[in-house]
């Protein structure tokens, strides 16, 4: 694994002993220097430059995109602030249409993960589809982006199963599991609570097609925050759960409003 990084205070040298502040490891930095567009090894990185760190990691997920690397011997007493581990909104299974192709898949996944980090799968066994990943993305065009280099970059032929989103259960003993894949919601008489995923939508659109976006924001089980006229155009704001919104929902908003409305949403 190869770090870039930014010094904000100190130098750093071969030889050193670093700290990854998420997880607590300890690595020996072996390597230290800057891109020129070339890697250019160099004796130290100083506070203020931008290079590069080679530690001898071997797993991409011992390192956390936005982590702060600290020297083990003189610890920072904080991590810098900013630091959000990245995590799952949406999961969806991939499955190779030939069975013979699933070890090209795993490969192809692997080789994705190397230049992105939000990317998460693991191996799952379907009684229709046969062998595949469960994978989890940032959003829905992460999931997209990742379905179509799959297919472009490495030739792969897949299945998309239908996204669906993260669950939060409260179970009857008050303790909290998160739940991606409906095949593992407990029995319900075990479940004292069900939480979803909230998103924010801002949506665009001319005023003659207010209502018909209305109608559909509310069989979407939206909530209605905001509603702003700037001259003929109309911004809408909606508060929906957002395993409404990973189904079909732009789809639907295109139909109603004739392709004239647009979003996004956080």
């Amino acid at each position: 694994v190869v770090m870039l990084v930014r010094i904000v205070n100190g130098t750093l040298r071969p030889k050193d002993k670093i700290k990854l502040m998420a997880t607590g490891a300890q690595y020996p930095v072996e390597h230290v220097g800057v891109f020129s567009p070339k890697s250019r090894n160099l004796d130290q990185l100083s506070a203020g430059q931008v290079g590069f760190i080679i530690a001898g990691i071997k797993e991409l997920a011992a390192t956390k995109v936005g982590d702060t690397v600290t020297l083990a011997t003189r610890p920072a007493p904080e991590p810098l602030p900013g630091f959000k581990e990245v995590k799952p909104q949406v999961f969806a299974g991939l499955y190779p249409v030939e069975a013979n192709q699933y070890d090209a898949l795993r490969e192809s996944l692997e080789k994705l993960k190397l230049n992105d980090a939000s990317l998460q799968y693991e191996p799952e066994v379907s009684q229709a589809l046969g062998f595949g990943f469960r994978c989890g993305f940032l959003g829905l065009l992460h999931m997209e982006i990742v379905q179509e280099r799959l297919e472009r970059e490495f030739d792969m032929d897949l299945i998309t199963t239908a996204p669906t989103v993260v669950y939060e259960v409260v179970q009857a003993d008050g303790s909290t599991i998160k739940v991606e894949n409906p095949a593992k919601m407990p029995e319900p008489s075990k479940i004292a609570e069900v939480r979803e995923p909230i998103v924010t939508v801002n949506l665009y659109m001319p005023q003659e097609y207010v209502g018909s976006v209305i109608t559909l924001c509310t069989q979407k089980r939206g909530n209605q925050i905001n509603m702003q006229y700037h001259g003929r155009q109309v911004q809408l704001t909606y508060e929906i759960p957002m395993a409404e919104i990973v189904l079909d929902f732009f789809d639907r908003l295109k139909s109603v409003s004739r392709g004239y409305a647009s979003m996004d949403y956080e």
